[in-house]
């Protein structure tokens, strides 16, 4: 009847009497929400409980020792509303990417950062699943590569030379993506120089796939391999 008078349901009802039965009149705090209270109601100890509520933690933002909600959340390992430590804020993108596509969109979005990318492929496992995707699509690859490349023959290739048509198909598209959209970007000396030094790798990486196909010879002498190592 309480309940239907205050019109809220009977579960919130007996919510609020719970808290307000773990926190008698003396022991509540002044300024610290009912939120706080409720979540440190968890608390069984009584001793513990009402010692831990006025022994509020650091807030990092404002450098201030005081209850948030955030404050109380990590206290029981839940996930908070404004993430600030490294885990905090992996947790928080696990869970906002939990849809598989949002997944797949975050997850291509930060492999086209070099240091991302580069760092990824130091981790084993995630090598091996890149790894394990590029053979999986490579009939997949392969049907791209001859629908750009007429000029290929509509026979079974192998795998790797799939991956290696697929790699110069990749390069060129990539260039075409982003070059045109640099045309009002004034190149520094060092950016030039950064630019003749790789432009010189790719061209001797041209080169040797383009000898390879001729000859059939695929080793590479100490030079090209200097090169290629950026040395």
């Amino acid at each position: 009847m309480f309940a239907d008078a205050l019109a809220i349901p009977v579960a919130t009802l007996k919510t609020y009497r719970w808290v307000c039965s773990r926190w008698p009149a003396p022991r509540r705090r002044a300024g610290v929400s009912y939120y706080i209270h409720r979540t440190l109601a968890s608390i069984r100890d009584d001793e513990e409980r009402w010692k831990r509520i006025a022994d509020p933690p650091l807030d990092q933002r404002t450098g201030e020792h005081r209850w948030t909600e955030d404050a109380a959340k990590r206290l029981f390992g839940q996930q908070v509303s404004r993430p600030q430590t490294v885990q905090e804020k992996i947790e928080r993108i696990h869970d906002l990417a939990r849809d598989e596509e949002v997944a797949v969109r975050v997850a291509t979005d930060l492999l086209r950062r070099p240091q991302v990318a580069s760092r990824t492929m130091l981790d084993g496992t995630a090598k091996h699943m890149v790894n394990r995707a590029q053979i999986d699509h490579a009939p997949q690859a392969g049907e791209v590569v001859r629908q750009r490349s007429p000029a290929l023959p509509k026979v079974e290739h192998t795998r790797d030379f799939i991956e290696l048509a697929g790699a110069c198909t990749v390069f060129v598209a990539a260039i075409g993506r982003v070059l045109p959209g640099m045309r009002r970007h004034r190149f520094t000396a060092d950016e030039r120089a950064a630019i003749a030094k790789q432009v010189a790798r790719g061209r001797a990486t041209a080169d040797w796939i383009e000898a390879a196909a001729e000859s059939g010879e695929v080793g590479m002498d100490e030079g090209l391999a200097r090169l290629l190592r950026g040395e």
